[in-house]
């Protein structure tokens, strides 16, 4: 699967370009919003790895139980593509192996294919995921002090 961000007139004829050159019959899927930011990858960095200090959870264990517990929904609910191909790889395994799917080496893309809006319902539901399970999260922290 091809994903490009369209900002400007050049990557829209480019991408114009590319679809007009694919052989028939193709399936394509136009999303609107952005990818995800490089502050919004910091504070999930940040959010996980805080998870794991306070549980008996490597930091790629919480990774992979957000992935699929968390972000799996979201890009299931703005996704045919993606629910067709999390329906048809994944869903019917069991539960533990789709969190060995989740993880490295397999690591199927979930976070990396999310918009910002996407991006940022993933982070708030794992802030409150967690802190319904009683995480204390570093801005938590601050706010208390």
């Amino acid at each position: 699967m091809t994903t490009r961000v369209i900002t400007n007139e050049i990557q829209r004829d480019a991408l114009t370009a590319l679809i007009a050159s694919r052989p028939l019959p193709f399936t394509a899927e136009v999303v609107k919003g952005k990818r995800r930011s490089v502050e919004q990858n910091r504070l999930q960095r940040r959010l996980l790895n805080e998870i794991a200090a306070q549980t008996d959870q490597t930091h790629e264990e919480v990774r992979a139980l957000c992935k699929l517990t968390i972000g799996v929904p979201i890009l299931r609910a703005g996704s045919e593509l993606f629910a067709e191909k999390y329906d048809r790889l994944i869903k019917p395994m069991p539960y533990e192996r789709k969190l060995e799917m989740m993880a490295e080496p397999i690591d199927f893309p979930v976070t990396r294919l999310m918009n910002t809006a996407q991006k940022t319902a993933y982070i708030e539901g794992i802030y409150r995921v967690f802190s319904e399970q009683g995480v204390i999260f570093s801005e938590d922290q601050e706010r208390a002090r």
